[in-house]
């Protein structure tokens, strides 16, 4: 399985972004597909989960109201819709796959493959 992700950047706060994470070598959809964050000193930290359908998404308290997560199992591809973007978001976000039936990890050890990381950098 190899995941791709997409769509980091430098924006103000306030700005919008969006990730995406493309997944190959397996059937997408068997697959939840989380997102997680790190900075530099501080641990990774789960940001949102989607089931394989799309129709459950969980966050993050910090995070809830200003990402979206979705999926396109047709296109093999997640996303994470992120606006009012803030200074505390700056981080490397990873994107991670686990083949967990109907449960969605909200812990890094939960997931079996991840992405590279891109960087998401909010001025302060």
């Amino acid at each position: 399985v190899q995941l791709v992700e997409s769509g980091g950047g430098l924006v103000y706060p306030g700005g919008s972004l969006r990730l995406s994470c493309v997944l190959s070598g397996r059937t997408f959809s068997d697959y939840v597909m989380g997102w997680f964050r790190q900075s530099p000193g501080k641990e990774r930290e789960f940001v949102a989960a989607i089931n394989w359908s799309g129709d459950s998404v969980s966050y993050r308290e910090s995070v809830k109201g200003r990402f979206t997560g979705s999926r396109d199992n047709s296109k093999n591809t997640a996303w994470l819709q992120m606006d009012s973007l803030k200074p505390e978001d700056t981080a490397t976000y990873y994107c991670a796959a686990c083949k967990c039936g109907l449960i969605i990890p909200d812990r890094a050890s939960g997931y079996e493959y991840w992405g590279q990381g891109t960087q998401v950098t909010v001025f302060s």
